[in-house]
């Protein structure tokens, strides 16, 4: 499978299987490799061509931080490099000191606070790409125009390239687009999960990188009979044919996938090896 790049923003051309440093970390929870192998993930995914690493600098727990690992394994950083980052949502850290209703992460002072703390980390001058993260709970009183303005005047003071817009939704990223030149979005879509199918299409349509975060299920791992047997066709695996798919599923869509695992990172990387025939996509039609 030719699966090529695509030029995020129309000029930052990265390949379109990178790599999510959150498993990095063990954030919010579950486990994470230890230090050195957690380097040697992030080197050998720059010496297989991955050249799009999504972090955070609230990807961070007990210590180990995503953003410090990447500036420990990659910096200097190689001039393709495209790292992207996100913020609005300061989970833990310097915001704990904060009265309840200002811990958030959208107001103006904490979205500079989380821009600084990524620059700051990461050791960069300026961000490449920079998502505006959407809370998870309820947003009947959420606006974008107030962040989104906030982060277009940290563009204009040069600290960020790119602008991004995660967990949104459709007319959210229609708002988004009315407001701010959005290079890409980043929400939860998979195989099994197609509730953006039209907000994928219209990302494509207006030259914007759709970037499906739980590419293979997260913390729940797609199962399904359908899915296997493709994978055995191909002598592959299913998270391989989870892959796939998204990359044949439209020319926009960038694969992030996360492991501390240096087998299963060379796995999610030969994806882009693997050729879904007609048949093959027909069995998956419907497995959403």
């Amino acid at each position: 499978m030719a699966i090529g790049q695509w030029a995020l923003g129309g000029e930052t051309r990265v390949a379109r299987i990178g790599y999510g440093a959150m498993k990095l970390t063990g954030w919010p929870r579950g486990e994470r490799p230890d230090r050195e192998t957690a380097l040697r993930v992030l080197r050998r995914a720059v010496e297989l061509g991955v050249n799009h690493i999504d972090t955070s600098h609230y990807y961070a727990r007990d210590g180990v931080a995503a953003n410090e690992l990447i500036h420990e394994a990659l910096h200097p950083y190689p001039a393709d490099l495209v790292i992207v980052t996100k913020v609005g949502a300061l989970v833990e850290g310097s915001d704990l000191d904060l009265p309840a209703e200002r811990k958030t992460g959208l107001t103006p002072d904490n979205l500079r606070r989380g821009v600084e703390a990524n620059l700051r980390t990461l050791g960069v001058d300026r961000l490449d790409a920079v998502n505006l993260r959407l809370g998870d709970l309820d947003r009947a009183g959420v606006a974008l125009a107030e962040p989104l303005e906030a982060l277009l005047k940290l563009r204009e003071e040069g600290l960020i390239r790119h602008l991004g817009v995660s967990n949104v939704t459709f007319e959210e990223f229609e708002q988004a687009r009315a407001l701010a030149p959005v290079a890409c979005v980043q929400n939860l879509y998979n195989v099994a999960r197609r509730d953006d199918d039209a907000l994928v299409d219209a990302c494509a349509r207006a030259g914007v990188a759709y970037v499906p975060f739980f590419p293979v299920g997260g913390s729940q791992p797609l199962t399904a009979a359908r899915l296997d047997a493709v994978a055995a066709r191909h002598g592959a695996t299913a998270p391989q044919v989870a892959l796939a798919w998204l990359l044949a599923r439209s020319p926009n869509i960038l694969l992030i996938p996360g492991t501390g695992s240096l087998a299963h990172l060379e796995e999610n990387v030969a994806a882009g090896d693997l050729e879904l025939t007609e048949q093959d996509l027909a069995e998956l039609a419907d497995l959403g």
